[in-house]
């Protein structure tokens, strides 16, 4: 598959994601992106503006882990934003995958989310 296809497909899939969430009326979405070093989540309100964030480009992080690309990483970012959106209030959040398909670090991440207790 060539490369314009696929990011032309991942934008399609983004946009109907974030439709979906904008029809929903859900007040704050859980973005995430993810790039072959690194993987970063951030919790966003209505007008886009970032809440909370978490990422394997963070200092605490990066010590903790030897890479930041695998599923061992996902999970801990994972754990790391709940916490943080847990602290800040926030336990409510629409799952915006920016059109990544829903397996391997994106799974990892939000079934880590869960756990920690953000519901969505």
């Amino acid at each position: 598959m060539s490369e314009s296809i696929k990011n032309a497909s991942r934008a399609r899939r983004a946009r109907k994601i974030r439709h979906q969430i904008h029809s929903s009326g859900a007040s704050h979405r859980l973005q995430v992106h993810r790039t072959n070093l690194h993987i970063y989540a951030q919790i966003l309100d209505r007008d886009a503006k970032v809440i909370v964030s978490a990422s394997t480009a963070e200092l605490e992080v990066r010590k903790s882990l030897s890479n930041g690309g695998n599923v061992k990483a996902a999970t801990e970012v994972g754990a790391r934003i709940a916490k943080k959106a847990k602290e800040k209030g926030l336990e409510q959040v629409a799952f915006d995958r920016s059109g990544f398909k829903y397996t391997g670090r994106i799974k990892a991440l939000a079934e880590a989310a869960r756990e920690a207790g953000l519901q969505f």
